[in-house]
């Protein structure tokens, strides 16, 4: 595991100052930082994306038997949300019956690139946090 330097600690703090550095406390009542990372950081809205970034294009029923666990109604609460944003567009087919296709946009590719960023942290990190809960079960 890589030690964090008080050099990265200097630069992750001025990073944080300039994110946060700027906004009134008054004004915290809309924090577009958590606006956007309601739905980014979704445990549903992420899997979605990665799905759709190993299966270019995926319809309703295969997005919802690869995300197990999501009802109809999230699933397309989700989609829906990631479309506004931005992330995924979808094409309708006037067929009978009607084809829907969902793909990522280019925004939801560059997206994508660091959500494989941080599941590769978790992967390598995974058993550092199992162990730690663990611990914490144990004392």
């Amino acid at each position: 595991m890589e030690t964090i330097t008080e050099n990265q600690k200097v630069k992750v703090a001025k990073k944080l100052k300039k994110m946060f550095g700027h906004m009134d406390r008054r004004e915290m009542e809309y924090c577009p930082i958590r606006d956007v990372m309601a739905l980014a950081s979704d445990k549903w809205s992420i899997l979605i994306v990665l799905y759709l970034g190993y299966y270019p294009v995926m319809r309703f029923n295969h997005i919802k038997k690869r995300v197990y666990g999501i009802s109809n109604k999230v699933l397309s609460e989700r989609l829906k949300m990631l479309e506004t944003d931005g992330y995924i567009s979808r094409k309708m087919y006037p067929e009978v019956p009607i084809r829907v296709e969902y793909a990522l946009t280019d925004f939801g590719h560059s997206y994508l690139k660091k959500l494989i960023d941080l599941t590769e942290w978790v992967t390598a990190h995974g058993d550092v946090i199992v162990e730690s809960r663990k611990a914490k079960k144990v004392s």
